[in-house]
């Protein structure tokens, strides 16, 4: 996946209500910028760290300026939850996740379940695929780790991709850590054992979990390999 346009660089001085951060730029204008990050981004959002932004001046939007890289420890993390479907879609056209190649048909954000839309649903491969995909920024030692506040809304996705694989679909939880640093994926039960537990509770009941890692640049954001998903 490609940026629409070069970013900006600047400093995080800091991040408030949820949605927003101021961020001196490197010319030393200081800007409001959205990010679309609903996770409390530990690690992620340390005062004085170098971030990246988008500019979009003729959206109309109130905020034109978006947050979606930071520097950690040299490597940048993608912080902006709105692309990860974005890179999946592109990579599952392209055939780079082998455990999802062959589908004919890819749709986005479809409805099921009680009341959610699914990421991705893959047809045209015997029964139905759907896919739930998660941004993991979280960092534990040598893993990436997920998720990085209490998701009550994670816990119900689970809970409906175990019903889909009950009626027949195959079901697909993919964790896209966005960043190149970290060797595998595991439930960060530290923060939220509740969602961990349904995490191995639906992998028993057929839920297939899928970990990939991305390398992203000022360029664009490229799927790197697949790790292992370690919930011992």
């Amino acid at each position: 996946m490609r940026f629409d346009r070069p970013l900006a660089i600047g400093a995080l001085l800091r991040r408030y209500k949820r949605f927003m951060a101021d961020i001196r730029l490197d010319d030393g204008s200081e800007i409001v910028a959205h990010i679309a990050n609903t996770g409390s981004m530990a690690g992620c959002a340390t005062v004085g760290s170098k971030v990246a932004l988008s500019h979009h001046p003729d959206s109309g939007r109130k905020l034109p300026w978006s947050w979606e890289l930071v520097d950690v420890g040299g490597f940048w993390v993608c912080v902006n939850t709105a692309l990860p479907n974005r890179i999946v879609e592109e990579a599952i056209r392209s055939g780079r996740i082998g455990p999802l190649r062959g589908y004919k048909e890819l749709a986005r954000e479809v409805p099921y379940g009680a009341r959610s839309r699914i990421d991705i649903k893959l047809l045209g491969k015997g029964r139905p695929c759907f896919v739930e995909v998660k941004n993991v920024t979280l960092r534990v030692g040598r893993r990436a780790a997920f998720p990085d506040s209490v998701t009550e809304r994670g816990r119900r996705h689970l809970e409906e991709l175990s019903q889909q694989v009950r009626e027949g679909a195959r079901a697909v939880m993919l964790f896209l850590v966005n960043r190149a640093d970290c060797s595998a994926l595991s439930s960060a039960d530290h923060i939220d054992p509740a969602y961990g537990a349904t995490l191995r509770r639906v992998q028993g009941e057929g839920v297939e979990l899928l970990a990939y890692r991305t390398r992203p640049t000022l360029g664009g954001i490229t799927i790197e390999k697949k790790l292992p998903v370690r919930l011992d």
